[in-house]
């Protein structure tokens, strides 16, 4: 690939904050946005610098121009949109979480593959700097038998569901809830670092009987568990604990940025920080601009295996606790 034409869908915070990446990272451009709301996608086109804005898919499709295309739509349209990107050839880099069901994952995997196209799921969590220092130091800690992680974010929109709204954060139509945007993070890092759980239990806080909006999530490893913990309708102290029988390993402000990483052992302590860069977006646009043009398709279809790996999870978690959305049977 000699170059990211980059075109986005959706016009919210998590595409500016990508976006602001994306200025910065040489061999990747926007080339034009999408936006049902021709006023806020005029907006984002303005702010940087891009002279073309759809408010019709088809449009943004048929753009020869464009050849990578970033999705961050409300959650149950990541697989259709994903998909019809695919279809009219263009790679897809998705937010997370990348789809609610494991068919769709695999239908996913199965048409960029046939197509020589590249799927992606954009979470930060395995290409910062603070993962590899985490992978490196986790063995220091012996035999695990705890893992103990919380995200806690109060959201402005849970006050509009309090006053009888219905965001669609906190909407089952749009797979919204705390399981599927908080707490990913926690089960994320929990794939990553001991891969999937032979069992998996989420006790949900839930509003009117709509999404989640706070609940736990316990994973059964062989030999341990793992408590994870998110809410949008409180706050708290945000951190990813791993306790072993020679020391823990403490994550500062959690899951979700990997800040920094203090490991004690019996031998002493230490506290890690390879990130300087405190927005964890920068990290991961400059590594998946690097990989992309280097057609890295080893490395990407790895992730892709993490990455169904924890859709499967999710699925099981949330239906586990009857959290039902649109297209399950």
């Amino acid at each position: 690939m000699d170059a990211i034409r980059l075109g986005t869908i959706g016009s919210g915070m998590i595409v500016h904050e990508i976006l602001d990446s994306v200025m910065l990272t040489d061999g990747i451009t926007l080339e034009a946005v999408y936006s049902r709301s021709a006023e806020k996608g005029a907006e984002l086109a303005k702010r940087y610098g891009c002279g073309k804005c759809y408010t019709g898919l088809d449009s943004l499709f048929a753009d020869t121009d464009v050849n990578v295309v970033y999705i961050a739509s409300p959650n149950l349209l990541h697989y259709p949109q994903a998909k019809r990107a695919l279809l009219a050839g263009k790679s897809v880099i998705c937010e997370k979480p990348f789809v609610t069901r494991l068919e769709q994952a695999q239908e996913l995997r199965s048409l960029a593959a046939e197509r020589g196209l590249f799927l992606i799921e954009a979470a930060p969590t395995a290409w910062l700097p603070n993962f590899a220092v985490l992978r490196r130091e986790l063995p220091k800690l012996g035999r695990v038998h705890l893992v103990m992680a919380n995200y806690s974010q109060y959201s402005s929109r849970y006050d509009l569901l309090l006053r009888g709204e219905t965001p669609n954060v906190f909407n089952p139509a749009f797979a919204g809830g705390a399981l599927m945007d908080l707490n990913f993070y926690n089960i994320l890092l929990n794939v990553l670092l001991f891969g999937t759980p032979k069992a998996a239990k989420y006790y949900a806080n839930r509003f009117r009987d709509l999404a989640d909006t706070s609940g736990t999530v316990i994973l059964e490893y062989d030999g341990f568990i793992s408590a994870n913990s998110a809410a949008k309708d409180s706050r708290g102290v945000n951190s990813f604990q791993i306790e072993g029988e020679q020391g823990f390993l403490y994550i500062e402000d959690g899951s979700n940025g990997l800040k920094s990483i203090r490991v004690v052992t019996e031998v002493g302590e230490a506290l890690y920080n390879e990130q300087p860069d405190p927005n964890r977006w920068h990290y991961e646009i400059r590594a998946l601009t690097a990989h992309l043009l280097r057609e890295d398709r080893e490395l990407f279809c790895e992730r892709l295996d993490t990455t169904i790996e924890t859709v499967a999870l999710m699925e099981r978690i949330r239906r586990g606790a009857g959290l039902v959305f649109p297209g399950d049977a």
